[in-house]
């Protein structure tokens, strides 16, 4: 096989496979014809670009081929010329002004996304078909990152695809009234992704940079496709921000370095400046939502003046703001750690204990870290060390579990004599 036909097949098949598979369901109505449709195109131009050398527009090469193939198999249905079946067409709700809305948003892969996120599928469906139909991963991919077997995420597959046919959910964007409840399930289902892989649940490394690069595509396509919707600037402006620091956030031995302690030339310029023009540009339009508040803050860590020194009070404002418009018990939590870093460590050791019966939490390791963190402070160290106990059994990243096991073995004896505790 030709290395330079192989490379390009490759790229193509990470940067338009979602475009490609789009178009082909807009013609199918049926996404696993759709993907039969977009496998096909792919293969044949492994043979046919040997020959005749790569396209200019590979991708728009290979959306040709898919729809052919989609043409071919309407026309072994027998369904009439210009009949398009379940997924491209119109539900009842649909109102005379549809067709205008299509063409205000003419990309099949915002209909894609839409379909993959829809409300009536359970939340894991919502991610696992998008990294599957939008972002190309194999299904063995999805099952490796839902940590789970190949055959039970096929079956999950499945099963999202046959609901979506059995609820009739229409290949659409929503209406202006649905889209920003329906466009915050998307957000929603892209900043998982991107938190699963900045740092993975489980295993042996801090980060998963295959989800965390897929879910910074997905955003900057939502972004290219939504160009006037704050949440979505926010959103991306909220990964290029976090996902600046990627580089700096082990040492050369692989083990977790804090964000206080990490070194800043080891951080991305290019996706901090990016990440700020796309913060000021989100937060221009009131009211907030919840996207461009989580940007900000992580604007004001990128903006620091000194390392490890941000703004403690203007953070805990936007959290503040943020809980009002999210009052989630994990905004909570940072909002108490940010209590603790404004106005000391007994401070935040009293928020975080205030929400430390909140079910969501019960088995949270961060919580369990953030209260050994000020404990350790307020040098209450038998305290600490069982806080950080807790921890350890309730984290399944060994990066994590290094960084947690060192900062308690680094606590005195039980049996030393403890300083007085501070004031």
């Amino acid at each position: 096989m030709d290395p330079v036909v192989a490379a390009a097949v490759a790229d193509a098949h990470r940067t338009e496979w979602g475009r490609i598979l789009a178009a082909a369901a807009r013609l199918t109505g049926d996404l696993d014809t759709a993907e039969e449709c977009a496998q096909e195109a792919f293969a044949e131009a492994l043979g046919s670009w040997t020959g005749t050398g790569v396209p200019d527009r590979p991708g728009a090469w290979l959306t040709t081929v898919a729809r052919r193939r989609a043409m071919d198999i309407i026309r072994r249905r027998d369904l009439l010329r210009g009949k398009l079946p379940l997924l491209a067409g119109r539900d009842a709700g649909d109102g005379p002004d549809a067709a205008g809305r299509e063409e205000t948003f003419p990309d099949d892969r915002l209909r894609l996304i839409f379909t993959c996120c829809h409300p009536a599928l359970a939340p894991e469906a919502r991610v696992a078909l998008t990294l599957r139909l939008l972002c190309g991963l194999s299904t063995a991919e999805v099952a490796n990152a839902f940590l789970t077997s190949e055959p039970t995420m096929a079956a999950r597959l499945t099963r999202a695809k046959k609901k979506i046919a059995a609820a009739r959910i229409p290949y659409r964007v929503p209406g202006p009234n649905e889209l920003p409840h329906r466009l915050a399930t998307v957000l929603d289902v892209v900043h998982l992704v991107f938190a699963t892989g900045h740092t993975a649940p489980s295993g042996g490394t801090l980060q998963r940079r295959d989800l965390a690069e897929r879910a910074l595509d997905l955003a900057r396509m939502l972004r290219l496709l939504l160009p006037d919707e704050p949440a979505v600037a926010g959103l991306l402006a909220l990964i290029l921000l976090t996902d600046a620091r990627r580089h700096a956030r082990t040492d050369a031995n692989g083990q977790l370095v804090r964000l206080a302690e990490q070194d800043r030339s080891r951080w991305d310029e290019s996706e901090i400046h990016e990440g700020l023009e796309l913060v000021r540009e989100s937060l221009l339009r009131r009211p907030y939502s919840r996207y461009p508040l989580m940007a900000a803050i992580a604007a004001t860590h990128a903006t620091a003046l000194t390392p490890g020194t941000p703004d403690w009070a203007q953070i805990l404002s936007l959290y503040d703001e943020l809980i009002a418009v999210w009052p989630s018990p994990i905004v909570a939590l940072n909002r108490a750690v940010a209590v603790g870093e404004a106005n000391g460590p007994a401070a935040g050791l009293a928020a975080l204990d205030a929400i430390a019966g909140e079910p969501e939490l019960a088995g949270y390791h961060y919580l369990a870290a953030a209260r050994a963190e000020y404990l350790r402070r307020l040098d209450r160290h038998d305290e600490a060390r069982l806080a950080y106990d807790e921890a350890l059994l309730l984290s399944a990243n060994d990066t994590e579990r290094h960084f947690l096991a060192a900062r308690r073995d680094e606590l005195p004896p039980s049996d030393a004599p403890e300083r007085p505790r501070r004031p």
